[in-house]
Parts: C-alpha cells; structure tokens; sequence
C-alpha cells in the first residue's frame, strides 16, 4: 500500500518546520521490496551513528531466524533525518520503517501515513507490559491504536569530571544528594557558585568573583529549553515540583507555563546565567552542547541525557562520572522519562515484512544485543540490565539514570496534538527570555496562544 501526502495536506498538519517543498522531489536513501515467494527487503532508517553497529547485529540476527528478509539500514544526522522522511512522505519514497519520536508521531498518525501496530499480524501482539512502565503507552494513538514499538528509555543525569570535582573538594556523594527551590538555589546553587571559577581563578562563593569573565561554568548551558520542553535545561527542576506541562498526558489539551510554579522555577534557572554560573545566552555556538563544554573545560556539571554516555565515555582525558538530578521542593528528585519507538509507514512495499522487523526490534532477543553494546538502555527490562551490565564494565556506574526509574521518579514526555505548531509558538517565547531578558511572565500569553491552537485543531 502507497500513502503519499501533498504538500497542502503536510504543511496544513503543520510540519512546514520539517521540510521545505523544494525537497519534495529529493530521492531518499534505501527502500524496501517485495518479490512474490523469493527474498524481500526491508528499508530501516535511524539518526544515531553511535547506534548504527548495534542495529546492524540486530539486522543479522533477524535474517538468521527470518532468511527470506533482509533488512537493509540506512543511518542519517538529525536534521536531514527528518527532512528526508517528511520529503519521502510526500514523494513516496519513505522507508519501510522508521525510528520514530514521540513529538513527530502525532502528525504522522494524524495524517494517516503510519500503519497501526495491531492491526498486522506480527505487531498486534505487542504488550504495555512488556516495556518498562509508561513507555508503550505513549505510542498509542488518540484513538487507541499504537504507533509505534518502543525501542529504548532515557533519563537525565549531570555527568562531571572527578579529577575537576578532587580539585574543588566536592566528593561523589556530595553531588549525589544536593537540593535545590526557586528562591534561593539551596545546597545545589551553593554548589553551582563554588564550582564556577572567574578568568583569574576565583571561585563564584569568593570575594571578588567577575561574573563577567568567567572560564569554568558551574552548569553547562544548552538553549533556552523551548524546542524540547526543557529536557535537558530545566525540565529536572520544573518536574521536581508539583507542576506537569499539560492538564493530562498524553493528549492534553492545555498547556501550564502561566502557573507561578513553574514561572518561579524557570525564573530561577535563567538568573544563574545573569550570576555567572551558567553562560549566558551566544556564549557558546549551538554546536558547543553541554557535552562539548565538559570536554572542553568549560563547566563542570553537564546535564545530558543517558543517550550521551557513550560521547562522555569516549573523552579519555576525563574521569567521567554522572551524579542524579538535584531533589527538589517536592522531597524528590525528577527527570523526564523519554523513549523512541519504531514506526511502519504506508509506503511499506511489505507491511507484514516490515511488522516483523519491527516485532524483533522489541523483543529481548534484539534489546538485549543494543544493550550489551552500552550505548542506550533498552526499552525491555532484559535490554535495560544487559545495558546497565556493559556499563559496568566500561568502569561507568550509570544509577544515576537507572534510580530515577526504580524509584518512580521521572515523569513523562508530554504529548499532544500539533507538536510542530506548539514548538513554534514556545521556542521563540523562550528564547526572548533566555537572550533578550524578557519577563518570564509574557509566558503567560503565549501559554494562552498554544491552548488556542490546541482547542481550534
């Protein structure tokens, strides 16, 4: 079955922030093939380099028990990732399936390009239970139907250099129990002060500190946080009070950034950057992640999510380690609980071929070859361990990511209707805080534009 979308339909589905029309007539990378009683091929896209390996192993796993398939991968960057799929949506030159991401599959499934998981043989057995707890729900429709067969689980952590840490007296365990709330910072904003050090080497809690010249960040700095909810900037703080972004998830229909909870908090956090202990807003490229800052020197507590471990794990001058997020006004630490899922779309040359890649892609089988490779931590609890185990053995304690989850911490990605449309309202919002001083309060009327949209689509 082919679906292929106009570029009247897309844009109206508001994803004209993915892909240009021009690119409609672009060829993508591999796709599959169905031959009637000889070998099929599957086409399998995915972003991650660091991942691609794994997957590869997972391809020929699959052919093993499944010889008359062959799975054909082709690995894209993010940006062209989703350029190139939407293109292909329009010009019908999707792949068969795809990595999918919870704030682009409520399009997908809106316009109708997605096949429902349960609704072909191989895949309508998939169970929620199967998956660690709330993940497999978010790939569910708004009518019931699932989406997409969660793959993997990430958490947020503060990773640090424990030579760097030595050198300022601060030990693991200290790191590991800081506090934080929106009116003065607490022990983590004490801590953020004595980490961050000035251009003639005095520290953010001494006499004199130039918060104008400073080498050595506390906190690295990652964007206002307006693109991605936060998720690797603020949303540890925001999500450890007694504030969620929507009035339900998944699904909400109301948005929450005109509550002073959550203003109060956000307030707090871009004022470290007018302290000094955070970069200010262009201080560093966005090519310059909290990743690159760490490595670089350039902050000593980098807040990323456990998909990055094996980036920190590769500076081999650091001695990499990563603490939880700080507790917050609630008694209790948070991070988000993201996932991605894997997708078949319409123009599946092969459904079934396809349903099946993807029924491997979430069973023990496949999740515990990605998790011995140690570079995510697999959706299924086997995937989990075999991750947490490889870890292990590359000298990382990773209980920083997995405690949040044991402990029922986390909380999860807010979905909803029209993620693009919300995106383009909130990120520039977030960014005139950010950068140009505006109060947080002119969030308020941006909060009343997004529920607008929510309540006319």
């Amino acid at each position: 079955m082919t679906n292929t979308l106009s570029r009247r339909a897309l844009f109206a589905g508001g994803a004209s922030a993915l892909a240009l029309g021009a690119l409609a007539a672009c060829s993508s990378p591999s796709r599959g093939t169905a031959s009637k009683g000889g070998a099929r091929t599957v086409s399998y896209w995915l972003w991650d380099s660091n991942q691609l390996p794994a997957y590869q192993q997972v391809a020929k796993a699959f052919h093993r028990e499944n010889p008359d398939i062959t799975v054909q991968i082709t690995q894209l960057g993010w940006a062209d990732y989703w350029t190139k799929l939407t293109a292909g949506f329009i010009a019908g030159t999707a792949p068969d399936v795809f990595t999918d991401h919870l704030t682009k599959f409520p399009q997908f499934s809106d316009l109708d390009v997605l096949y429902k998981l349960d609704e072909l043989d191989a895949t309508k057995s998939i169970s929620d239970d199967d998956y660690q707890s709330g993940l497999a729900e978010l790939w569910k429709g708004q009518d019931g139907h699932r989406y997409g067969s969660p793959k993997d689980w990430d958490t947020i952590g503060m990773f640090y250099d424990r030579k760097a840490m030595q050198k300022a007296g601060v030990s693991d365990d200290e790191l590991a129990t800081l506090e934080w709330n929106p009116d003065d910072g607490g022990s983590f904003e004490r801590m953020l002060a004595h980490l961050t050090i000035d251009s003639k080497g005095r520290r953010g809690d001494e006499p004199g500190f130039d918060k104008e010249n400073v080498e050595v960040y506390g906190i690295s700095s990652n964007g206002s946080g307006g693109d991605g909810f936060g998720q690797t900037q603020w949303s540890p703080f925001t999500g450890s009070t007694n504030w969620f972004y929507t009035n339900e998830n998944p699904w909400g229909d109301k948005f929450r950034y005109d509550e002073k909870t959550v203003q109060d908090t956000l307030a707090w956090y871009y004022r470290l950057a007018d302290k000094g202990y955070m970069a200010k807003y262009g201080v560093f490229s966005t090519t310059t992640g909290p990743d690159v800052q760490l490595g670089a020197g350039k902050c000593a507590l980098s807040f990323n999510g456990s998909w990055m471990i094996g980036t920190y794990l590769n500076m081999k001058d650091l001695d990499i380690a990563v603490a939880p997020t700080p507790i917050g006004p609630t008694g209790k630490r948070a991070s988000m609980f993201n996932g991605l899922g894997d997708s078949i779309t319409k123009q599946a040359k092969d459904p079934e071929a396809a349903a099946k890649w993807v029924a491997f892609l979430g069973s023990d089988t496949a999740q515990e070859i990605v998790g011995r490779a140690g570079v995510v931590f697999p959706a299924r609890p086997a995937g989990t361990e075999a991750a947490v185990a490889s870890f292990r053995k590359r000298g990382l304690d990773v209980s920083a990511f997995t405690r949040q989850v044991e402990e029922k911490t986390t909380f999860l990605f807010p979905v909803t209707r029209n993620p693009a449309d919300v995106q383009a309202l909130l990120q520039p919002a977030f960014d005139n805080v950010y950068a140009n001083g505006k109060p947080i309060s002119t969030l308020t009327g941006i909060n009343e534009q997004v529920n607008t949209l929510l309540a006319l689509t």
